[in-house]
């Protein structure tokens, strides 16, 4: 005679197609599912070992394994000449539903009125939220899969997870990081830099952005005159925006930021190594100029060593913060970035009196970034992998440019743009009549995403010519393809702008 239950089972018991995923881990997740959410109660009988082998097509020492594991962490229970079935705690106690009374619905707070720092007006440098859908994304974010370098990343996780390593990350840091980390900044990444520092000059953030409004929080109110560079970086803007400071844009050349006749400032942030988002390079002769403006009239600079390591020409220009004797500098650097930017991990070097105070607003933020991703990078490090994947970084990098350039020039002659030294974009000026958050719309149909420029400037032009393609989230094949598609776009929005004026 049939099992009543078999039906019932054949719907509940799927092994999830992730192939991804090992064998074990999809056969605990056909059978945990169907527990916490609901769909299998406390007390519901479960199949034989011998029934679940045979209805998912595994081994029967595979289900009993399962079985054995999901026992001993509270999930089923094994009741002598019964069978096996779901524990009376398996899933966790949900609240009560309550109903709400009806005297307080009626008046919820007006959180416009309430948001006393708001951000909702300042677009941030985003893509669509289905990106990966188009085929062509000049756009920033994500990991390459052709060279992340899984196994030797996977390596240092699984290091770090080793008994002997726990006590390295596992403990409360409170306001410190993990040593091994800024150990190996100060002694491997700083120097190739030409910066020195104390390990108490160093603090571990969650990415720049993170640094960024660190600094804005401790530094920075209405009063505070900070120069930016137009066009700039506009997280950094929008993070310094939270405090309201007094903006002075300063002017951008195929020399890096313009010093010469600089307004009075309390604090100047650049983007010396590749400026962001134009790329070129802030000139030695300037970077020295930009130091004795800055000590002769009392301004501090923040410098974001944005892309410092993808230099695929000529020699390194040595950061500001090794030129600065005074300590007028604060530096920003990423040790996350060229592997994946969702790993969230940078740092700040300033005077230890600085870092003392960031240390504790961090504390009040977020305590601190993940020891263990700390410690696990830190092994990624001192092993050699961050320098060699640099290396691949770099050569993948340096043929997607030439690639994209060489399109550019034969699809889109009448657009400007210099070849960059290094970084992963190139900043494109159209024609004057070209408007790059038209134009990025009307690319969208054709498959292509680009950064369009307004989001750049804190005061863009209209029509704004420029815009920027990110190469990092395209593969070097599609590239070609996906300039001619750009063009398309660009005929259409000249067909468009034909038709409005002749009508």
């Amino acid at each position: 005679m049939a099992n009543p239950l078999a039906t019932q089972w054949a719907q509940l018991f799927v092994l999830p197609d992730e192939p991804a995923l090992p064998l074990q881990t999809r056969l605990r997740l056909a059978i945990v599912r169907p527990i916490l959410d609901g769909r299998l109660n406390a007390g519901a009988t479960m199949p034989s070992s011998r029934e679940l082998s045979s209805r998912l097509g595994l081994s029967r020492n595979t289900v009993t394994a399962a079985y054995l594991q999901l026992m001993d962490e509270g999930f089923l229970e094994a009741r002598p000449r019964s069978g096996v079935f779901v524990a009376p705690n398996a899933r966790p106690v949900s609240a009560a539903q309550a109903q709400p009374q009806n005297d307080t619905a009626r008046f919820p707070p007006d959180w416009t009125a309430r948001v006393l720092r708001s951000l909702t007006d300042r677009p941030p440098l985003a893509k669509p939220e289905q990106w990966r859908a188009y085929p062509y994304p000049f756009v920033y974010g994500t990991y390459d899969p052709q060279l992340f370098p899984t196994e030797d990343f996977r390596e240092c996780c699984v290091r770090s997870l080793a008994r002997a390593q726990l006590p390295h990350w596992t403990l409360d840091f409170e306001t410190g990081d993990v040593i091994d980390l800024i150990e190996q900044i100060r002694t491997r990444l700083l120097p190739q830099r030409g910066v020195f520092a104390l390990k108490e000059e160093i603090m571990v953030t969650v990415g720049a952005q993170h640094a960024y409004y660190l600094l804005a929080d401790a530094l920075f109110d209405d009063r505070t005159r900070v120069g930016l560079e137009e066009p700039g970086h506009p997280h950094a803007r929008n993070s310094f925006a939270l405090r309201k400071p007094k903006w002075v844009e300063l002017p951008v050349d195929d020399n890096g930021v313009v010093v010469a006749g600089l307004p009075e400032l309390d604090y100047l942030f650049v983007t010396p190594s590749h400026q962001s988002p134009t790329t070129v390079t802030l000139s030695l002769d300037r970077r020295r100029c930009l130091l004795r403006e800055a000590g002769q009239r009392d301004f501090v600079i923040i410098e974001d060593d944005y892309e410092a390591e993808n230099l695929y020409a000529g020699e390194p220009m040595p950061a500001l913060k090794s030129l600065d004797p005074s300590g007028r500098v604060i530096y920003i650097g990423s040790v996350s970035k060229s592997l994946s930017p969702v790993l969230r991990l940078g740092y700040i070097v300033a005077p230890q009196a600085l870092i003392k105070e960031l240390r504790v607003i961090r504390h009040a933020m977020v305590r601190h970034p993940s020891a263990f991703l700390q410690h696990a990078y830190a092994l990624f490090l001192s092993l050699g992998h961050h320098d060699s994947h640099a290396r691949r970084v770099n050569a993948a990098m340096q043929e997607r440019l030439e690639l994209a350039a060489r399109a550019l020039r034969e699809h889109l002659p009448a657009f400007e743009f210099t070849l960059p030294q290094g970084g992963a974009s190139i900043w494109v000026r159209a024609p004057a009549w070209v408007d790059a958050d038209e134009l990025a719309l009307l690319a969208r149909g054709h498959g292509v995403l680009i950064e369009a420029g307004p989001v750049f400037f804190s005061k863009p032009p209209y029509p704004c010519p420029f815009f920027r393609l990110r190469l990092s989230s395209i593969v070097a094949a599609q590239i070609p393809a996906g300039v001619r598609a750009l063009a398309l776009a660009v005929d259409e929005l000249a067909q468009g702008r034909g038709a409005r004026s002749s009508g």
